[in-house]
């Protein structure tokens, strides 16, 4: 697990989208905790978009889905975040 940055960590902390899950249903339960969603070059990306708000149970538990984590992650990213990763695995 790589660490997020104290200035991203306080950025993530005072921004409501992250106090949710992202994947918020009947199925949620759990502290909220906050996902790498992505991997490039064998290290997790530590930028906004790429880090999503997660209860326990979507992030830790048997409810843990890449694909619907990565479609989210992606529906937060601009073409611009996306150019730095030209060789980023995406499973959709």
């Amino acid at each position: 697990m790589r660490p997020i940055p104290p200035k991203l960590r306080q950025e993530l902390a005072g921004d409501e989208y992250y106090q949710i899950c992202s994947r918020r249903d009947e199925n949620c339960s759990g502290r909220i905790t906050w996902e790498h969603a992505f991997t490039y070059a064998g290290r997790q990306i530590n930028e906004k978009w790429a880090i999503i708000p997660l209860c326990e149970n979507h992030h830790l538990g048997k409810l843990l889905n890449k694909k619907i984590n990565h479609r989210i992650a992606l529906a937060r990213a601009t073409k611009e975040d996306l150019k730095k990763y030209p060789k980023l695995k995406i499973y959709v």
